[in-house]
């Protein structure tokens, strides 16, 4: 069997109680018998002190759980629409070929599966030691942060494929820096590190109401010839690195580009595993404006099918901008029958016209 045959990908949630009791209750229903990569729990505090209070709890429990196989962890202040609290487990069923090592790198989980293949790295829960200062300032020691751990483990930065960017308030203005450019320009720094001959990562830019920048990724450096990762365009949207200075928001006159593939795929001889970015309602690179929530769907679940083409979805996950559209929402996918894990949250999206956005897991 090969990567793509031995990956899972699920969703477990639990209604309101005391936190620390709906931590408990998600540990409890992990898989057994299966190497758990990357855990990202999804919650709503009141705060940023209570978001730091809760983000201790989990750490502590997480250790608790798993001793010395602590996989990646990340908590984003995004409230699930069916759920006080839900957990998305990444995990892996090895055989004899793989070796799965886990690490802590300055106090973050890592880990870093081995074999033939290549090497696979499962990395998050970056974030600045102080979420007040400007998400500039922090998204500068995010990336300071997985500089470090890319270059311990011997990852280049152009190994990254997946990125996962939550980002407080996304679309809010700091004096007249908004918070997305912002972050953008300053990946757009770190990323003019290396060439990207093979296309950027696929990535996510979302809001969170809490926790200021928070990253995730995968990683991978290929061993096998018939292992390698391809960069996926969609022919209905502009390239998001290609964005003109119109669609872009200004940050200290600077206009940094997202730098994001619509979609990336890492085959593995005959099986395709597809990373599907953060996906709206956009054509060429324009929004499709003052059209509804059934419409930008629509167009959204149209630009997903041009990049997975025979590939099937394993796992979405819907963000909406109005926690009032959910039904609507939720009718319009079982319409899909896609019969897969779906998490519903209400996030901001990048654009403020834009009512949905949707990112999965295709394989083929």
């Amino acid at each position: 069997m090969n990567y793509c045959e031995k990956i899972r990908y699920r969703i477990y949630s639990v209604e309101k109680e005391a936190f620390p009791v709906m931590v408990d209750r998600l540990l409890g229903l992990l898989p057994e018998g299966e190497a758990v990569l990357r855990l990202a729990f999804f919650g709503m505090p009141a705060s940023n002190d209570e978001y730091l209070a809760r983000r201790e709890v989990l750490k502590e429990k997480v250790a608790a759980r798993f001793e010395e196989r602590e996989p990646a962890l990340s908590y984003v202040s995004q409230p699930p629409l069916h759920a006080a609290l839900l957990v998305e487990v990444h995990s892996f069923v090895p055989d004899e070929m793989d070796k799965i090592v886990y690490k802590q790198f300055h106090n973050y989980p890592y880990c870093v599966l081995v074999n033939e293949e290549g090497r696979f790295l499962f990395a998050g829960g970056f974030q600045s030691d102080d979420l007040n200062k400007s998400i500039e300032q922090q998204s500068v020691e995010v990336f300071r942060h997985i500089d470090g751990l890319l270059a311990f483990e011997r990852f280049p930065i152009f190994s990254i494929i997946r990125q996962w960017n939550y980002i407080e308030q996304i679309t809010s203005f700091r004096e007249e820096n908004q918070h997305y450019q912002s972050f953008n320009n300053v990946r757009g720094d770190f990323y003019a590190k290396t060439t990207w001959e093979n296309g950027y990562p696929a990535a996510t830019g979302i809001g969170a109401n809490l926790g200021g920048v928070l990253v995730d990724l995968d990683a991978a450096v290929f061993s096998s010839p018939s292992a390698y990762t391809t960069p996926i365009d969609n022919p209905l949207q502009v390239a998001a690195h290609a964005y003109s200075d119109k669609v872009l928001e200004t940050a200290k006159q600077k206009k940094a580009t997202p730098k994001f593939e619509r979609a990336k795929s890492m085959t593995f001889d005959n099986r395709r595993l597809i990373y599907i970015s953060g996906t709206a309602a956009i054509r060429g690179e324009e929004s499709l404006k003052g059209v509804g929530l059934a419409r930008q769907l629509q167009a959204t679940m149209e630009n997903i099918a041009r990049l997975t083409g025979p590939a099937r979805p394993i796992i979405l996950r819907v963000y909406l901008k109005d926690k009032a559209l959910n039904a609507e929402a939720e009718r319009l996918m079982n319409e899909y029958r896609l019969d897969i894990p779906v998490s519903y949250m209400w996030a901001d999206v990048c654009r403020d016209e834009l009512l949905i956005e949707i990112e999965g897991i295709a394989i083929e």
